[in-house]
């Protein structure tokens, strides 16, 4: 097993990565706990909820189940109560555990109602995407969206472990795997050029799940997105850099509606937006745009964004939580492992979208 440790001012917990994990989630349940309350969707308890339900009776807690429709359609404020009505149905007071069992939307609001629920009950985070794993599940950012604007409502809250089962990956389809890397392969493209390099070669080994490849990559990006987390937790300054690409793939998927694109797909396309309006303003060079692209073509997400109109585009990445006095604030960069903030020219903009939509 390996572990990566994340130490925060809201919290310091370990991010668990081995195969098999579900199977010992009992370790990861405080002795003090009076029950458990094990959020999923119908998809993922299908494949995982016996073997959860197993493992933690091993605790001698009472277990309870709560299931939510899956999609991120489904993550607002009506689904968040589902979770609420069986916390207070079931009287679960403010030593309750809470168990996310699922992928991050799942995770996003199993987080949110712990924050909120008696105001603030102790979380596991169980991720079983590639994508949670690696992004969603290590931070403590928890939220559940709105009609106008994606994640809008939410908190900072830690988890007190995160516990990956590599095992899972094997039941994802190809989509989900590909989403996932997109957020594995941003982690170099902002931090780590070495780690870029490294997934440019490693590619085929990546999609393919070869168990090396994923366990390395998966333990890498933990350690990155730790590193960034602990220096700042509330995303007051360096934490925004992870999101390279969000500000497009959020537009994205409002645009389209939520659950048309996954979110890593998004991203994915959007770090190509991110990474022309790089070489638009900052000088990023064409020759790193078109790796970004063939990467990011090479891990299967989309290249070639939605035509949702240059005018809506701009709308919806104004509500964005990095836009600031109305004006929008992009994560760009100068090279390849360097990331950083800044506003940008509305025609520079516009001739981005221009050349990275996809035409009639």
């Amino acid at each position: 097993m390996n572990v990566v440790d994340v130490d925060t001012p809201g919290g310091q917990y370990p991010i668990r990565i081995a195969a098999g994990r579900i199977d010992r989630l009992a370790e990861s349940i405080p002795a003090d706990a009076t029950a458990i309350a094990v959020v999923t969707n119908p998809v993922v308890g299908a494949l995982y909820g016996e073997r959860v339900a197993q493992a933690l009776a091993a605790t001698g807690k009472r277990v309870v189940h709560i299931e939510l429709p899956d999609g991120e359609a489904h993550k607002d404020w009506q689904t968040l109560n589902l979770i609420f009505d069986a916390m207070l149905s079931n009287k679960l007071d403010r030593r309750a555990v809470l168990v996310a069992l699922g992928g991050g939307v799942i995770g996003d609001m199993t987080g949110f109602a712990a924050a909120v629920y008696m105001r603030g009950v102790r979380f596991v985070q169980v991720p079983t995407t590639l994508l949670a794993q690696v992004d969603s599940s290590v931070g403590g950012k928890t939220a559940v969206n709105h009609p106008l604007g994606k994640n809008m409502i939410g908190a900072f809250y830690q988890p007190i472990s995160v516990e990956i089962d590599l095992d899972v990956l094997t039941t994802l389809p190809a989509r989900e795997i590909s989403a996932g890397l997109a957020e594995v392969i941003k982690y170099g493209l902002i931090l780590d050029p070495a780690f870029w390099s490294w997934c440019e070669a490693n590619a085929e080994k990546l999609r393919a799940l070869d168990p090396p490849t994923i366990a390395y990559a998966i333990q890498r990006s933990c350690e990155l997105k730790a590193q960034v987390v602990g220096k700042d937790e509330r995303e007051s300054g360096l934490r925004a850099i992870l999101n390279l690409g969000h500000t497009f793939g959020h537009a994205i998927e409002s645009g389209l509606g939520y659950g048309a694109w996954l979110h890593g797909e998004a991203v994915g396309c959007g770090m190509v937006q991110a990474a022309e309006l790089s070489a638009e303003v900052m000088d990023f060079p064409r020759a790193d745009v078109e790796r970004v692209r063939a990467l990011t073509e090479a891990i299967g997400c989309p290249v070639v964004a939605p035509d949702l109109g240059a005018d809506r585009w701009i709308d919806l990445m104004q509500v964005d939580k990095k836009t600031e006095g109305g004006e929008i604030r992009f994560v760009l960069m100068p090279q390849i492992g360097e990331a950083l903030m800044r506003s940008v020219p509305d025609a520079a903009l516009r001739r981005v979208l221009d050349r990275t939509v996809e035409t009639a």
